[in-house]
């Protein structure tokens, strides 16, 4: 195998074996349906080496602001020889000029350096067997008219519009909202990934409002396999490990460019929906 019998192409639904056994061989814990669900909120490429998937990468896109980019592997057998970067530069001509966001590894901290982007912070992961937490007052299932107000707490926590995301996990998940009577003052989401689910994003005003809506879904899923990426700028890693959620990773919150938001928001992302999708 050689670098010049490698080519990209866009990334179809027929590429999702291929992309399978490549998170496989990194060790990550993504189904075949992660996968499916990243392919469609997101546009990117695939290297192939004749019919072989050996190489991939996602941009999720949220409106014409921010995208998110994910799901960036290359096959052990080809790295070293620049595939990484040839990825890189094709999603990034693909985004245009958006900004755009990623969560690194060390290994991969260099090449992301390289092509302007900066780090933002730490991101934490989280995950174990839930142990016994208590339902929280307040949190409620989200319900059809809550959507709007979801949506608007999440853009002022994220900066961009991330509709499309949030609609299609009421779908294939949950939310919840917190909920004291006079409009919403936080959302959770939660569904199936990996060995068990996933709960995030969480938006709240502060840390006791996340960590309620963090508790509903935990509290439902005692003895279950969860796992929860959390910014380290949360302080929530101590009260997670109390319920069964231990710290097993860390990764880079990075962008391109960095802008400095003019009306800071009230509103802070307690949990990412993925470090994919942010």
């Amino acid at each position: 195998m050689t670098q010049s019998t490698i080519s990209l192409t866009a990334f179809r639904t027929d590429h999702l074996e291929g992309a399978l056994r490549l998170s496989r061989q990194a060790g990550w814990p993504h189904r075949l349906e992660d996968w499916q669900l990243a392919l469609d909120l997101s546009a990117g490429f695939v290297a192939l080496d004749a019919s072989t998937v050996v190489g991939t990468i996602l941009m999720t896109p949220y409106k014409r602001d921010v995208a998110t980019v994910n799901m960036v592997i290359v096959d052990e057998a080809v790295r070293g020889r620049g595939l990484g970067r040839k990825l890189m530069d094709a999603i990034i001509e693909q985004a245009g000029l958006r900004a755009l966001r990623l969560v690194a590894t060390g290994e991969g901290l260099p090449l992301y350096q390289k092509l302007g982007f900066c780090r933002t912070g730490t991101i934490i992961q989280h995950q174990g067997m839930v142990l016994p937490v208590a339902a929280p007052v307040n949190v409620r299932p989200a319900e059809s008219h809550d959507i709007f107000g979801i949506l608007e707490l999440d853009r002022s926590a994220f900066g961009a519009d991330r509709r499309c995301l949030l609609r299609t996990l009421a779908e294939v998940g949950q939310l919840a909202v917190l909920d004291r009577g006079h409009g919403i003052a936080g959302f959770a989401a939660s569904r199936s990934f990996g060995r068990g689910e996933v709960i995030g994003p969480v938006v709240a005003g502060n840390a006791d409002d996340g960590k309620a809506l963090l508790s509903f879904f935990l509290a439902r899923s005692e003895g279950r396999f969860v796992r929860v990426d959390t910014a380290e700028t949360a302080q929530l890693s101590a009260w997670l490990a109390e319920h069964g959620l231990v710290q097993v990773g860390d990764g880079i919150a990075m962008q391109r460019p960095v802008a400095v938001p003019s009306n800071p928001s009230p509103f802070t992302t307690f949990a990412l929906a993925s470090q994919a999708f942010g």
